[in-house]
């Protein structure tokens, strides 16, 4: 089984990650995005990912010969020649719902779509499509060309065929798939959402500064990112909507979001991709 050109859905932090994982991986790729600025900084974005790659430690990446891969577009019909196809949009299921609609009318009959969603029921996604047996979940780590593993989801209509072509593709991707059951926010999010708000509370109630909340987590669990950096990468915004979603779902208030969270969301401090979250950014 062998991929050769992949839709993306979204321009965003995800997105992008995927896009440039995806092309130096050889495939080509699709990036759709109704925002014509946000493919602009998308291409900017990956080119510079794509030249840092090696002072990560790894094989060093020629941008030139990547970039032309990718194929930046706002013409979502470009997906109808998509083998596969990622989405990444806001964690919204009101946004979610109408593009899946779509999706499900412009894709071929046996494209498999993956949600690249950290709290939306995949379940629920594919009852959005005709095709609900061929909608997964595929929950990528931010970096996404530096994470090797990523979390895949079972919907309740994900057939064994669509789970075997979802790891094939991550195969390809040079990544491994960890597959887990649909309830909303699946392992790493049921989890790491909990951890991430509990320590903007201790900030919130002052018992701790934010570098030194990190430093016990790096310092005594051996952790590579404390809790309030790991907010700042994935977007405190991200963080909020996931909260929002985890709380609606199961209805239990230890997911209630840490009015910190919101206050500095709605100052628009967001983590990296504004500049300034937890600590600010160059």
């Amino acid at each position: 089984m062998e991929f050769q050109r992949i839709g993306v859905v979204g321009a965003g932090v995800m997105g992008r990650g995927v896009s440039q994982a995806l092309a130096m991986h050889g495939m080509d790729v699709l990036l759709v995005d109704v925002d014509a600025e946000a493919l602009d900084a998308a291409r900017e974005e990956i080119r510079q990912g794509m030249r840092m790659h090696g002072l990560f430690g790894r094989e060093a990446v020629n941008a030139d010969e990547c970039l032309p891969r990718i194929l930046f577009s706002t013409d979502m019909n470009c997906l109808a020649e998509a083998d596969f196809v990622v989405e990444n949009i806001t964690e919204q299921a009101a946004l979610k719902e109408p593009l899946y609609h779509r999706l499900d009318t412009i894709c071929r009959p046996d494209t498999r779509i993956a949600a690249n969603t950290s709290v939306i029921s995949i379940t629920k996604i594919g009852s959005w499509t005709k095709r609900p047996d061929k909608i997964l979940g595929m929950h990528f780590m931010n970096p996404v060309p530096l994470k090797p593993v990523v979390e895949v989801i079972r919907g309740h209509h994900t057939s064994e065929d669509t789970l075997a072509v979802g790891k094939a593709f991550l195969k390809q991707m040079k990544k491994r798939a960890v597959v887990v059951s649909d309830m909303p926010g699946f392992v790493s999010n049921r989890v790491l959402m909990l951890t991430v708000n509990e320590a903007i509370w201790t900030v919130q109630d002052n018992v701790a500064r934010p570098e030194d909340v990190d430093r016990i987590f790096k310092s005594c669990f051996g952790h590579a990112m404390g809790p309030l950096e790991t907010g700042d990468l994935i977007g405190l915004d991200t963080i909020l909507l996931s909260l929002e979603g985890l709380y609606e779902s199961y209805n239990d208030p230890k997911f209630r979001p840490c009015p910190l969270l919101r206050k500095m969301v709605d100052a628009g401090l967001l983590g990296r991709k504004s500049g300034k979250g937890f600590y600010e950014y160059a």
